[in-house]
């Protein structure tokens, strides 16, 4: 939930697995948490910018039986404390449990929450003074450009390398100190 004093402003919508962190397949364990290279720098470059930065990621192994919502739920505050010990942060995340060919009867549907329909990152725009003009989303895979392209948003695509390189080309510079420094 946003802060009651929340102001409006743009954001980036992060895919998770192969985008913010390595994709073990199923990836879920906290202890299988690998961010790929730049993938701190670049949560942290969107947080100092004073946008927000969101993740929204598929989790059909929910669907599938694989593990559950509490195993993503703690994968999420697993990878939340990483940010914070390097200054970064998601300040939402959104994540989908569905499949229509899921095993487990509760999550196995199509829904609108599912990449590649934008449902998750339109939520978010409904739940945060997002400003959608400059706001985009960065993303491994075509469903990520889909979900974007359904929210009105820009689309950036990673395809490896340095996450906060690929990044740092398509958002304003980061915000300098300007304050005199002291000759003490």
């Amino acid at each position: 939930m946003p802060a009651a004093n929340s102001a409006p402003r743009p954001a980036v919508f992060f895919d998770r697995d192969g985008t913010v962190n390595a994709d073990k397949g199923y990836t879920h364990r906290p202890d299988d948490l690998i961010f790929l290279p730049g993938a701190v720098a670049a949560v942290k470059r969107v947080n100092d910018l004073g946008w927000y930065a969101f993740l929204v990621t598929n989790q059909s192994g929910v669907a599938r039986g694989y593990f559950t919502e509490t195993d993503v739920k703690a994968f999420h505050i697993h990878m939340q404390d990483q940010l914070r010990t390097a200054g970064a942060r998601f300040d939402d995340i959104r994540y989908c449990p569905h499949h229509p060919e899921g095993k487990v009867e509760a999550y196995a549907r199509a829904c609108d929450c599912r990449k590649p329909k934008a449902g998750m990152i339109l939520d978010l725009m409904r739940n945060w003074p997002v400003i959608r003009e400059g706001s985009l989303v960065v993303g491994n895979s075509d469903s990520d450009m889909q979900a974007a392209r359904g929210a009105g948003l820009r689309a950036i695509r990673y395809d490896g390398g340095n996450l906060d390189e690929l990044l740092a080309a398509h958002l304003p510079p980061k915000k300098h100190n300007t304050a005199p420094r002291s000759s003490e």
